[in-house]
């Protein structure tokens, strides 16, 4: 995750050090975990003085001890794997194709191979200290027909434990691909780690429980009918031969040996368990909050205070906890709002107060472009337009162009001219990194929530019927039905913007003329896609997942909500605590942003695919919190207004700003929203 970024002094002095507190806890952790699995892998119910005095004799063999180091090893290199692959903007996949190539890519096949191994490893410690008949792969052949034989025979237990090890750390991996398990959420209401732990640990317990009975009903079938594959290779491989005497496992009879499952559910509860122990411990540690000075008197910390590391792109993390930095300030402290609201000396200028403002409206104002394009999109049926030249000024050479699957049809030049759809929806960085990952159309892209965009589009008196209205500074948008341009249109009253060189219909040169090769290669490629259009698995591949748009537009909301939550503070506490007046001079861009955004959000929940009630969000390691970013937002965007309106009340009538501004913030007013 931090190749590019692990010189950077947050990473270095505050990450890696609670990475590595997080592993020495899960260290410190695995001898009860390990003492647990030793007491009930021995479990008699009708013996229970021999299977106490067994357990406790098995703990000081040489063999656990040399399991708990080999274990230990395991954890560490699972908290290597949690650093490096862990994100706070999660990867939302719009459609299944781009789910299958999150499974295929490199990085993730690396990562399954690995926790495969590990569970190898973990399954041999396991089988170790029970011990019985998963001591050993291969061992001399049972009695026949009186005869002792002196030929080695393959320990079929011993490698169905192995096998099994292995299948349950990839599936491990997989589930983590599929479920997000790599995001790492913030917690609404503040806890000391302790308490946090202690409080998700059953819920960790009994879910890694349930999922390795999953895991083994679906390694007995897996196994049921592949597993005469692994048994005869090692038995060609190490010379070994079948003993006739015992049941084969890929058979019903031989499955139907509970000690044998039991033995098997209770060496994945214990891999799985000791895994989401150390990333439970990791996410606890990693979103604990962080306390950035908002000012200091030595040059070489200013890169360290609060104003400056908002600005900062990346690491995403640091981003992530200076919002939250800043939120917990405009609730709890007063003395440091103040730092907030003071001026420089020499000079009297409110540096602290308008660094803070200016990223959080550039968070705001970016979310708001983002989802009017997202609008337009999907007022067009999500068809992809020609770009043109002057569409997308911030897309580099590295971006890609996204299309949203066998929906999309291709657009003939007459058609094309004068349609064009805002680019920047669509071009998305297809690179795999931990803050870059793969997504599908309408993903946020990593670097969009941060840049610092300017507010003063967003603020003015512009014709709502104008092209010109709206994030899209374009002649050639229009926020409802996109239309030609003719030299009749003109510029519109008050404009600056020069005319576009395509206002005026021209005729095409001759040689600017399709041939007849484009024409038919056009068209084969037109029959091509109508085609595929028809196959039922080629639908099923491209065809978008329920509101995964959606939820893949707003993945990155808790920034936004935090940067609304803690701007709304700060400006109802400057009610009375501003001496200064630094806050009413940035109040109309304020407001008017918030409006902007209460405008676009509610839009987007009239859209037919936006639900409208959150979904039920699991409270344990499978972390959906992300689906319902998009209500949160909606909700803290209505407290921060009322907020506001509230703390001023009728003094916001001298606030300029636009009559549809004024018209909407007569309502919040009014408790009518």
């Amino acid at each position: 995750m931090f190749n590019s970024e692990q010189n950077h002094w947050f990473v270095r002095k505050v990450i890696f050090w609670r990475a590595a507190a997080s592993v020495a806890w899960s260290v410190l952790l695995l001898p009860v975990t390990t003492a647990l699995f030793a007491f009930l892998s021995r479990f008699s119910l009708f013996h229970p003085i021999q299977w106490i005095s067994e357990s406790f004799s098995l703990l000081y063999g040489s063999y656990v001890i040399f399991s708990l180091v080999l274990l230990c090893g395991v954890v560490l290199v699972v908290g290597v794997f949690n650093l490096e692959y862990y994100t706070v903007v999660p990867s939302v996949p719009c459609t299944k194709i781009a789910l299958l190539g999150k499974v295929l890519h490199p990085q993730q096949s690396v990562h399954s191979l690995v926790h495969s191994m590990m569970g190898i490893m973990v399954t041999w410690c396991a089988a170790t200290m029970i011990g019985g008949r998963y001591w050993i792969l291969a061992a001399p052949c049972s009695e026949e027909e009186g005869v002792t034989g002196q030929k080695m025979c393959l320990n079929e237990y011993y490698l169905f434990f192995l096998l099994a090890g292995a299948f349950m750390g990839y599936s491990y991996s997989l589930l983590g691909v599929v479920r997000n398990m790599n995001y790492v959420s913030f917690q609404t209401i503040q806890q000391c780690k302790y308490l946090r732990f202690k409080g998700m640990l059953p819920q960790v317990v009994r879910y890694s429980a349930v999922q390795s009975l999953y895991s083994v009903r679906n390694y007995c079938l897996f196994y049921f009918f592949f597993g005469y594959i692994p048994r005869a290779w090692i038995c060609t491989t190490l010379n070994v031969h079948e003993d006739s005497s015992l049941h084969r496992l890929d058979t019903v009879s031989g499955l139907l040996d509970f000690r044998l499952l039991y033995h098997l559910w209770l060496s994945g509860t214990f891999l799985l368990l000791t895994w989401h122990i150390t990333l439970l411990l990791f996410r606890i540690f990693i979103t604990e909050a962080y306390s950035f000075p908002v000012q200091s008197s030595f040059s070489e910390d200013v890169s360290q205070c609060l104003p400056k590391v908002l600005s900062e792109k990346q690491p995403l993390i640091l981003k992530f906890l200076a919002l939250q930095d800043l939120f917990l300030l405009s609730q709890q402290s007063l003395s440091r709002r103040m730092e907030v609201f003071s001026l420089s000396q020499p000079g009297g200028h409110p540096h602290n107060w308008n660094a803070i403002c200016k990223e959080c409206l550039s968070l705001l104002s970016d979310l708001s472009q983002r989802l009017v394009e997202y609008q337009e999109v999907v007022a067009s049926n999500g068809r992809a337009r020609p770009l043109s030249s002057h569409s997308d000024q911030r897309s580099t050479s590295s971006e890609t162009l996204v299309t949203s699957g066998t929906e999309e049809q291709l657009q003939t030049p007459q058609q094309s001219i004068g349609l064009k759809t805002p680019s920047s929806v669509f071009l998305r960085s297809t690179s795999l990194g931990l803050h870059t990952p793969m997504t599908a159309p309408f993903t946020p892209r990593q670097e969009s929530p941060f840049s610092s965009s300017s507010v003063n589009r967003f603020v003015g008196n512009v014709d709502p019927s104008s092209p010109w209205y709206g994030s899209v500074q374009s002649p050639h948008v229009m926020r409802r039905g996109p239309k030609l341009w003719t030299a009749s249109t003109g510029s519109p009253p008050g404009s600056s913007l020069p005319p576009s060189p395509t206002t005026i219909p021209s005729p095409v040169p001759a040689a600017q003329k399709p041939g007849l090769f484009s024409l038919w290669l056009q068209n084969r490629q037109e029959q091509v896609k109508n085609f595929l259009a028809r196959r039922v698995l080629i639908m099923y591949l491209f065809n978008k997942l329920p509101e995964a748009s959606s939820q893949a537009l707003f993945a990155d909301s808790q920034a936004h909500i935090w940067a609304l939550e803690g701007l709304s503070n700060l400006v109802a506490a400057s009610y009375k605590e501003d001496r200064f007046g630094v806050v009413q001079t940035m109040l109309p861009s304020i407001l008017s942003t918030m409006l902007l955004l209460q405008e676009a959000v509610d839009k987007h929940f009239k859209l037919p695919h936006a639900s409208s009630k959150p979904v039920r969000s699991t409270c344990c390691l499978e972390d959906s919190t992300f689906k319902t970013l998009r209500f949160a937002l909606r909700a803290a965007l209505k407290t921060a207004m009322y907020r506001i309106t509230v703390t001023f009340g009728e003094h916001l009538h001298s606030v300029q700003m636009s009559a549809e501004h004024r018209k909407r913030l007569q309502q919040f007013m009014e408790y009518k929203e």
